[in-house]
C-alpha cells in the first residue's frame, strides 16, 4: 500500500470516528460537541489560508475579514433583507442569505486580488492588515447596520436545532471544502500556483497567466471562508467586530504553520487540534497546582491565562525545528521508522542463515 493510499485510509478512519463520536457518551456534554464543531470551523479557515499562502505564496492577513464579510452579509440580509430587496412580507431563509454572503465575500476577494497584483511579501501583508482593520472599524462605526461593538444577532439555520446538528453541518462543510481545495491543489491549477509562488517571472515566461491565477485563488479562498463564516455564526447566534482583530488572524496563521502551511492536511489537523487544546486549557481551574514527580508548580499558576503563551512557545519551537510543520515532522519520523523496519525485515529474509554460511 502506497503512502497516499495509507493517508486515504487514515482519513477515512478519522472521518468515521468523528461521525459516530457525538452519538457516544465520550464527549459528555454539549460543550464538548460545540468545542469540536469550533475546531472544524477553524480547520476550514486554516486550510484555506494554507491554500492561499502556502500553495500560492500570497501571505494575507485579511482572511478573517473575508469571513466577516460573508457572515455580516448573511446576518444583515437575514434581518433586513426583505426591506432591502423590497419584498412584501415574509423572511429570507438563512440558506439564501449564506449564499449571498459567500458571493459577496468572493466579490470583495476579487477586488482585493486585483489590487494586490503588484504587491508581494511585506507589502502584501501590510495591505491586507490595513484592509482588515478598515473592515473592523467600519463594522464598529456603522452600528445601525452591523450592531457596532454589541454585535449582530443571527436567526438559527433551522427551526429546531441542536449542538449535534451544528456539529454535523460544520463537519460536512469541512469535508466538502477540503475536497474542493485538494482537487484544486493537485490539479494543473495547483501546479501553476506553486510555480507562481516559487518564481513569478519564470512562471510568466512559461506562459502561466499570473493575473488570472492570483486573482482566482483570492476569490476561491475568500468565498470558502465567507461560506464558513455565514454557517458558523448562524450556529453561534452573534458576531462582533472582535472576531477579526489581528490576534484572531494571527491564531489562524499559527494553526496553519504549526500543522504545516504547505500542506492542506497539516493545516487542517494543526488548526483542529490546536483550537481544541487552547479551549480545553480554560477548564483548568485558576490556582491549580501541577505536580510532575517531585516537582510541583503552583498554586499560583493560571493555565487559562497562560494558554496563549504556551501556544506561542509551540509556535517558536515549530519555526525553529520543524519549519514544514509539526505534523509533517511526525509523519516523516514515522515514515523513516517504517522504511527502516522494512529494510531490516528484507535484509533478514534475503541474508542466508548462519548455519548455511558455516556449511
Amino acid at each position: 500500500m502506497s503512502r497516499q493510499q495509507q493517508g486515504m485510509v487514515l482519513l477515512a478512519v478519522i472521518s468515521v470516528i468523528l461521525l459516530i463520536l457525538p452519538q457516544t457518551n465520550l464527549l459528555g456534554n454539549n460543550y464538548r460537541v460545540t468545542l469540536i464543531r469550533d475546531g472544524f470551523f477553524y480547520a476550514i479557515l486554516a486550510s484555506s489560508w494554507a491554500l492561499l499562502a502556502g500553495v500560492s505564496g500570497q501571505f494575507s492577513f485579511g482572511h478573517m475579514a473575508f469571513m466577516a464579510i460573508g457572515a455580516y452579509t448573511a446576518g444583515i440580509l437575514g434581518r433586513d433583507g426583505v426591506a432591502i430587496i423590497g419584498l412584501a412580507g415574509g423572511e429570507i431563509h438563512p440558506l439564501m442569505t449564506i449564499i449571498a454572503g459567500t458571493i459577496m465575500a468572493g466579490f470583495v476577494g476579487f477586488i482585493i486580488g486585483v489590487l494586490l497584483l503588484r504587491l508581494r511579501a511585506a507589502y502584501l501583508a501590510l495591505f491586507t492588515i490595513a484592509f482588515s482593520e478598515l473592515i473592523r472599524i467600519g463594522l464598529i462605526t456603522e452600528f445601525q447596520f452591523t450592531g457596532g461593538s454589541n454585535g449582530l444577532e443571527f436567526r438559527p439555520l433551522f427551526a429546531s436545532t441542536s449542538a449535534r446538528l451544528d456539529y454535523y453541518i460544520m463537519f460536512v462543510l469541512l469535508v466538502v471544502s477540503l475536497a474542493v481545495m485538494y482537487s484544486l491543489s493537485n490539479s494543473r491549477f495547483g501546479m501553476f500556483l506553486r510555480a507562481i509562488r516559487e518564481d513569478e517571472e519564470a512562471a510568466a515566461a512559461m506562459g502561466v497567466d499570473i493575473v488570472r491565477y492570483k486573482v482566482l485563488i483570492f476569490v476561491i479562498t475568500s468565498a470558502i471562508v465567507g461560506l464558513a463564516g455565514g454557517v458558523f455564526y448562524h450556529q453561534v447566534g452573534i458576531i462582533t467586530p472582535n472576531s477579526i482583530v489581528l490576534l484572531q488572524m494571527s491564531l489562524v496563521i499559527a494553526y496553519a504553520v504549526i500543522g504545516g502551511m504547505e500542506s492542506l492536511l497539516g493545516a487542517t489537523v494543526g488548526a483542529f487540534v490546536s483550537r481544541i487544546v487552547i479551549e480545553l486549557l480554560r477548564e483548568i481551574p485558576i490556582g491549580t497546582t501541577i505536580t510532575i514527580g517531585d516537582f510541583s508548580l503552583g498554586p499560583t499558576i493560571e493555565p487559562g491565562a497562560w494558554r496563549f503563551a504556551l501556544f506561542g512557545l509551540i509556535m517558536i519551537i515549530t519555526l525553529r525545528f520543524a519549519r514544514n510543520g509539526l505534523l509533517y515532522a511526525i509523519i516523516q519520523w514515522f515514515s523513516e521508522r517504517h522504511v527502516a523496519i522494512e529494510q531490516t525485515v528484507s535484509k533478514r529474509v534475503t541474508d542466508p542463515a548462519p548455519e548455511e554460511v558455516a556449511s
